[in-house]
């Protein structure tokens, strides 16, 4: 339960945060579209362990994070990152963001800029327009971008193991554990299985959804 609990309230901070910088790729243009979508994928140029062992420098306690705070006069004494929940949400949020931000880019890329401009002309506002024409037109890029991240993040096992330790247990160590630890086989398939189903049925879902979509245009 904590695992999805975890993984939930990371896709969240995802989408508030891969959303307002989605909107801002599309709003610039062309060629700095271009470059910016490069710089998105960039950190993929890296590897994944490398990055998650440069985040447990950066939140040990002498890192640099508790070395700008301390520069800053925010706090005044070096506080306590890793092994806790606010690392593992950090480490999630920078490693999966690409994923929230390229399904997101994709939808907003194809909005209809003649959609915006006459709810201009009508005499809607800005927010409007956007909760009324942009959100539900994006919808399947949030829908996407959200099964991308929440799916691999309830089955993460390096981030939650590195930078939280033995504190923040998701079900992908408890199925590391049952297999090598614990050596109960039968128990850890069995685990892995139901999550696959449970996993597998809103991608089914969201297919055929999809499908019922582009049949009835």
């Amino acid at each position: 339960m904590k695992s999805l609990q975890i993984a939930a309230f990371s896709t969240l901070m995802l989408l508030v945060i891969g959303y307002p910088i989605a909107y801002a790729i599309t709003r610039t243009p062309r060629r700095v579209q271009a470059v910016l979508v490069v710089l998105v994928i960039l950190p993929f140029w890296t590897s994944f362990l490398i990055r998650i062992y440069a985040w447990m420098n950066i939140l040990q306690h002498d890192g640099l994070l508790n070395q700008l705070l301390l520069a800053f006069h925010i706090v005044r004494e070096p506080l306590v990152w890793l092994s806790t929940n606010t690392a593992v949400y950090i480490g999630i949020v920078y490693s999966y963001l690409p994923f929230m931000l390229l399904p997101l880019y994709a939808a907003l890329e194809k909005l209809d800029e003649s959609l915006l401009e006459a709810a201009a002309d009508l005499g809607c506002p800005r927010w409007r327009t956007f909760w009324m024409v942009t959100l539900p037109l994006s919808a399947p890029g949030v829908v996407a971008g959200a099964l991308l991240c929440f799916i691999p993040i309830v089955g993460e096992f390096v981030i939650p193991d590195l930078l939280g330790g033995s504190q923040t247990a998701m079900i992908g160590q408890a199925i590391w554990s049952e297999f090598f630890a614990n050596k109960d086989w039968p128990t850890a398939s069995a685990v892995a299985i139901v999550l696959v189903c449970l996993l597998v049925t809103p991608i089914v879902v969201f297919q055929h959804q999809t499908m019922r979509g582009m049949e009835r245009t």
